[in-house]
């Protein structure tokens, strides 16, 4: 009489970071239960805790070791502790040696071995299961059934831009873009799970596709991906402001698919040290840009993000920023403080700022996209808008029209809706960034 097959061992996943790692966290948890692992129901209940590190400022590592500590304390004693993600691929030396509470440290480029390195530490092999092929978590389709009805997907991993500050091309390395075939397949896997709208994302994600040959690149890309059975829009996120031609701006303000959603990677408006961080432009150019888009689009949403406090940033710059901010009138906008990283050209230049300097800077700039977010939203009272419940919270249903982007953005409550529906709304009223509607169809 045979012995009964031992219980598969169950696994719990945390994902800190941006939406690219929450794809990278997809694509890993398909594949290990795929594999035969079993999903937990808690971190306290699971027979291996992983938790997938972020690596791009001081702030996102700080998170991540404490939340590396916090699930050591939570697990119970005879459970393994991974550690998988971009703190695991910049730091993987240093976090063996200073963290002995984890089982294993296993970077991006470990990633083709890390079934092999979870049945090492279970000691757990499925009976009668043939080795598992490696992993390729870039170029793989496979998700987890989505429990949101958006999902993000990734185009491309890696960068090519010498931006001074940011040591992701350090960790993350050059850009490698996927088939468009391949996108196309994880798209309509998602469209047939339920998922309406797909958010795509990459490092460049308008540098889409040069390191292939693909010569209509991003535009060609979202002709390609616009007639997938069940897809009901299509948003993009990271726009390298360089790379922004106008057959792209055409395109997204055209195509009734494509969200008019332009997130721009500004950074500032000071061209000096625009010019030390290696980014492109100025406040003028930037505003140029801004024009051509609401050219072709007068309804165009527009969010961007800035660094607060990078050094030599002087007074005067942020009140050039400030100007900038008050003329472009972005829906969105979001501000960080400068965060000097080990191996990037501006960690070594002088004129630090201040830490409670960078603070003040901060606030002056938040208050002031508040305002003019608050008065955006409030523009909108009486305009019908087409509107994605993503959840019902608290009993209200919330939802987001294409001028909102998942989890970054303000959202829409409406009167009713499930999860999943399209409705057509009117707005009626406002709160800060959110806005109130009542659906009419």
């Amino acid at each position: 009489m045979s012995s009964p097959s031992p219980a598969a061992p169950t696994v719990w996943l945390t994902t800190l970071g941006c939406a690219k790692n929450q794809v990278d966290s997809d694509k890993v948890t398909a594949r290990i239960f795929e594999a035969g692992y079993d999903a937990a129901t808690s971190a306290e209940e699971a027979d291996v805790v992983m938790v997938n590190t972020c690596a791009f400022i001081e702030a996102a590592r700080q998170e991540s070791v404490d939340s590396i500590l916090d699930h050591a304390d939570r697990k119970r004693d005879d459970a393994r502790l991974v550690v998988i993600g971009c703190l695991a691929q910049r730091y993987r030396t240093e976090l063996v040696e200073s963290l002995p509470e984890a089982d294993a440290v296993v970077g991006l480029d470990s990633y083709g071995s890390l079934l092999d390195t979870l049945d090492g530490l279970t000691e757990w092999q499925p009976v009668g299961l043939s080795r598992r092929p490696a992993m390729d978590i870039l170029h793989e389709i496979r998700r987890p059934t989505p429990s949101t009805p958006y999902a993000y997907v990734k185009v491309a991993e890696g960068c090519d831009k010498p931006c001074t500050f940011c040591a992701i091309p350090l960790f993350r390395g050059k850009q490698e873009s996927r088939a468009p075939v391949n996108i196309r397949e994880e798209v309509a896997s998602l469209t047939a799970a339920g998922v309406g709208e797909v958010v795509l994302v990459a490092q460049d994600l308008a540098a889409y596709g040069r390191d292939i040959d693909a010569p209509g690149g991003i535009v060609d890309l979202l002709r390609f991906l616009s007639d997938v059975d069940g897809l009901r829009r299509l948003r993009l996120l990271y726009l390298y402001p360089k790379e922004i031609r106008q057959t792209l701006i055409d395109e997204m303000a055209g195509n009734p698919l494509i969200a008019s959603y332009f997130d721009l990677s500004l950074q500032h408006a000071a061209g000096s040290l625009l010019k030390a961080m290696r980014r492109p432009g100025d406040g003028e150019k930037h505003l140029e840009l801004i024009e051509r888009i609401r050219i072709a689009d007068p309804s165009a949403a527009l969010r961007s993000s800035f660094i607060v406090g990078f050094p030599g940033e002087t007074a005067a710059d942020v009140e050039m920023l400030v100007e900038f901010l008050e003329e472009a009138r972005l829906d969105w906008a979001g501000f960080f403080p400068y965060s000097p990283e080990d191996g990037t050209p501006a960690a070594l230049l002088d004129g630090r700022i201040d830490d409670d300097e960078i603070g003040e800077r901060m606030r002056l700039l938040q208050s002031l996209q508040e305002d003019i977010t608050a008065e955006a939203s409030a523009a909108r009272i009486g305009t019908d808008v087409e509107v994605l419940v993503d959840q019902v919270e608290d009993g209200t249903p919330v939802g987001r029209s294409f001028r909102e982007a998942p989890e970054i953005d303000g959202v829409v409550l409406l009167d009713k809706g499930a999860p999943g529906e399209w409705l057509q709304a009117r707005v009626t009223g406002s709160y800060g960034s959110d806005t109130i509607a009542e659906v009419v169809s």
